[in-house]
């Protein structure tokens, strides 16, 4: 992995400085995921295909993405 600055919100910095490094990690998979999508000429479903298995064999399960979309803080 390589390491990019990419401009947020003010709340959304510190937000993410003050999260725990567990849940810094799991929005970097989450980000990695959707850049990629972005960024690729690949069909959506096949990009999808290849995020999901890159996010299991991180240890992403459905629970924990859930958890990340729904949190409030």
């Amino acid at each position: 992995m390589e390491n990019i600055t990419i401009k947020v919100d003010p709340e959304i910095a510190k937000a993410y400085r003050e999260a725990e490094p567990e849940k810094q990690q799991k929005i970097q998979m989450f980000l990695n995921i959707m850049l990629k999508k972005a960024v690729s000429q690949k069909p959506l479903l096949d990009i999808m295909e290849e995020a999901s298995q890159q996010a299991i064999s991180n240890g992403m399960t459905p629970e924990i993405l859930e958890s990340i979309l729904n949190d409030e803080k």
